[in-house]
């Protein structure tokens, strides 16, 4: 596949492929491709890592959309994202995150680790017998359920967002199509309606979540928050808290059943977990792609940029470099120094990247030794998107459950 072709399928909106063979073809081209006027593709690690904690480099929030959609506000989706976190710079991002970051502290985080392993215990003594959809019972489950309890979201409506999740997202791929659009706005309409609803009532019954510290912050007068940032952070942090963890546990297991002869150590010693979790990060990175904006005349890989400058980040891709990383494609857990770019780098550093991994942590190891004889069903069904990867469902025959073990 040469460079061209490479481009090609990635800008596909059907999804329909495997983009491993375009990034090896990227590579082979270097760091950075110019695809058409201001626009380019960068696949280089060092590359990637340097745009993303460069300061002078810029979201795509409102000002550009501005310039680029006039009507962009009329499609909900693409408003909530812009009036979130994901889609700000400084300084409104700086104090958007600030107000968010207290949840996501590291000793929070690591307070919560006999919460989700308890979790993880009960939903693995739930698994029904014989073959079973690991998504459905497993990997939705688990990471929706540490998010919605940091929120403040009832267990009781946790079942309704995975559907709307997978329709706002769409809107964070490279290419869309109309109907996802449409998909996109009626799902962001419906979240909106269901936040409002639940801000209204943590204002009368306040409640130690993030929900109540957010309405908060906006009720302090909206110079700390806007009514269009609560909404837009709050569906942020409630869609990222679940679809990244969601996609990193199925990558996982599916990696591990490919693997036995790993699957069988992290099952024997569950203090590996911490670098298998890595290496899954690393080879199949939960979320693809993101994009930046140069704000001035730079230099990146070597390539010279122009002001507004559009760059697709493609992380998946610098995870896979083979100038970073020996043998990119090979899983081997027991690389060194990987720090893959899966959660991006620099002041949008995904805030949750501390729980996923800890969720991950736990789960994956726990549902090797509960379950010893482990196996796939049969080839599942990837998720008919490029940037979240993941599976749609995850078919596989449990075996032999052991009783009498809890998630260590």
């Amino acid at each position: 596949m040469d460079a061209g072709k490479a481009v090609a399928m990635l800008l596909d909106p059907r999804a329909n492929h495997e983009p491993v063979p375009a990034y090896a073809a990227l590579h082979r081209h270097g760091p950075v491709l110019r695809v058409s006027g201001g626009y380019y593709f960068v696949s280089g690690y060092a590359a990637v890592a340097a745009v993303l904690r460069d300061p002078a480099m810029e979201a795509y929030d409102a000002k550009r959309l501005d310039a680029q959609w006039s009507d962009w506000r009329d499609n909900r989706a693409v408003a909530l994202f812009a009036d979130s976190m994901l889609r700000t710079n400084a300084p409104q991002h700086t104090r958007m995150r600030r107000l968010a970051a207290g949840v996501f502290t590291a000793r929070r985080v690591s307070a919560l680790r006999e919460v989700i392993a308890t979790q993880v215990d009960e939903i693995l003594d739930a698994l029904p017998p014989g073959e079973t959809d690991l998504v459905s019972h497993l990997t939705y489950p688990l990471p929706i359920g540490v998010i919605t309890a940091l929120l403040g979201v009832p267990a009781a409506d946790r079942g309704r967002f995975r559907r709307l999740a997978e329709a706002l997202t769409a809107v964070l791929e490279v290419r869309w199509t109309e109907e996802d659009r449409r998909r996109a706005h009626e799902a962001a309409l419906e979240l909106e309606e269901y936040f409002t609803y639940l801000v209204a009532r943590r204002r009368a019954e306040p409640a130690d979540d993030l929900v109540t510290a957010l309405a908060a912050a906006h009720d302090a007068g909206g110079e700390q928050l806007t009514g269009e940032e609560l909404m837009g952070n709050l569906v942020l942090l409630l869609v990222a808290g679940f679809e990244t963890t969601t996609n990193l546990l199925g990558n996982g297991i599916v990696l591990l059943l490919d693997n036995p002869a790993y699957a069988k150590q992290l099952r024997q010693d569950p203090e590996l977990a911490p670098a298998y979790v890595e290496e899954v990060l690393r080879i199949e990175s939960p979320v693809q792609l993101t994009e930046r904006y140069t704000s001035r005349p730079t230099v990146v890989g070597g390539a010279e940029l122009p002001a507004d400058a559009e760059l697709v980040l493609l992380l998946g891709a610098a995870n896979r470099d083979p100038a970073r990383f020996p043998d990119p494609d090979k899983f081997d857990p027991f690389r060194t120094d990987l720090a893959p770019l899966s959660f991006g780098a620099g002041a949008h550093y995904c805030l949750g990247a501390p729980l996923a991994r800890l969720e991950a942590q736990i789960a994956l190891p726990a549902l090797l030794r509960r379950f010893p004889d482990l196996a796939l069903a049969q080839r599942p069904t990837r998720r008919p998107r490029m940037n979240l990867r993941g599976w749609s469902s995850l078919p596989v025959t449990l075996g032999t459950r052991q009783t009498g073990m809890s998630t260590p």
